[in-house]
């Protein structure tokens, strides 16, 4: 089958992201791709770099959701990492600093994100 235009491009696309998320790795937030191959390397990347703020919530009390953390590089916005019961994990983006401290504050963390987080800040990849 031969290798159509598109597909030379998507290679090229996803090698380029790949060395764009290599050569980020574990450096300042700021030089943060803005799309990734992968959930899994967003989530690596993100939590191997340096940001202003790097934060955790006590999560001890919900049924579900087991860890959450918060990075964010200008204070406003930043990235939203949790991982369930089932040991999944899971990447939002673009996540604005007043919802992380609803959540940190929320009584139900399930709660507090099925209705302010899910489905808002869709990661793009």
């Amino acid at each position: 089958m031969p290798i159509t235009r598109t597909t030379k491009m998507k290679n090229i696309l996803s090698a380029l992201l790949f060395v764009s998320f290599i050569s980020c790795k574990g450096q300042d937030c700021s030089k943060m791709p803005t799309s990734f191959i992968s959930y899994q390397q967003a989530i690596k990347l993100v939590k191997s770099s340096t940001f202003r703020i790097s934060e955790s919530a006590n999560t001890s009390n919900s049924s579900w959701i087991t860890s959450a953390r918060y990075y964010s590089c200008d204070r406003e916005t930043g990235y939203f990492i949790y991982t369930t019961n089932r040991g999944y994990e899971y990447i939002h983006a673009g996540v604005p600093i007043d919802i992380w401290k609803g959540f940190k504050a929320a009584s139900s963390k399930g709660s507090y994100y099925d209705r302010n987080i899910k489905g808002r800040y869709e990661l793009s990849n």
